[in-house]
C-alpha cells in the first residue's frame, strides 16, 4: 500500500473536498485511494486500498497539489486521463511584493488575455495562485509556457512573447 502526505493551503481544502465531498469521492473512486483531509493544519493523507494501482495512488498526489495550486477538479481531472500529462509549478516567491503583483499581472494580462494566449498556444492550463503559477500539459508544452513565462517575468514586451508562442506553435504543426 502507498501512503501519501501533501499539505495545500488551507482556503484550498474546500476546493479539494468539494460540495457534500462530491470532489474528494470523485478522487477516491478515480484511483481506487482513501483521503482523508486534516482541516486545521492542511495536510491531506493519501493511502492507495487494496487492489487500487499504486501509480494512480501517485498520481493523486498531484492532482492534489495542483488542486492547492489553484486548479479547478475539472482541469485537474485531465491527469487521470492521460499518462503523460504532467504537473509542474515556477516558484515566484523570490520577488518581493511589490515585484510579484506586478508579475502575476503581466503573466496574466488584461482580462486574463495573457493566460489564455499562452494556454491556447503553449497547449496548457495555467493557474497563477499565491507565489506560485501552476501548469499542466505534456513535457514540451510545458518547456514553451515556462520560457513564455520566464519571458515575462523578465520584463519583454507581450508582443514579443507572443510571438515566440506562434513561432513555437508553427514549429509544432510542422513537425505533425
Amino acid at each position: 500500500m502507498v501512503s501519501q502526505y501533501v499539505r495545500i493551503p488551507q482556503d484550498r481544502i474546500g476546493v479539494l473536498i468539494g460540495h457534500n465531498g462530491i470532489v474528494k469521492e470523485d478522487i477516491e473512486k478515480k484511483s481506487k485511494t482513501r483521503i482523508e483531509v486534516d482541516s486545521d493544519e492542511g495536510g491531506v493523507y493519501i493511502e492507495s486500498i487494496e487492489g487500487g494501482d499504486p501509480l494512480k495512488a501517485l498520481r493523486v498526489v498531484d492532482v492534489v497539489k495542483a488542486i492547492g495550486r489553484g486548479f479547478s477538479p475539472e482541469n485537474v481531472f485531465a491527469l487521470f486521463d492521460d499518462d503523460f500529462l504532467l504537473f509542474d509549478v515556477i516558484s515566484i516567491a523570490h520577488l518581493t511584493s511589490k515585484t510579484l503583483k506586478r508579475v502575476k499581472g503581466r503573466v496574466i494580462g488584461r482580462n486574463g488575455r495573457t493566460r489564455r494566449t499562452i494556454e491556447n498556444l503553449a497547449g496548457v492550463k495555467i493557474a497563477i495562485y499565491g507565489k506560485t503559477i501552476g501548469i499542466i500539459g505534456y513535457s514540451h508544452s510545458i518547456r514553451t509556457a515556462h520560457e513564455a513565462i520566464a519571458m515575462l517575468i523578465n520584463g519583454a514586451p507581450h508582443s514579443t512573447v507572443y510571438s515566440f508562442l506562434e513561432r513555437k506553435a508553427g514549429k509544432e504543426k510542422e513537425e505533425w
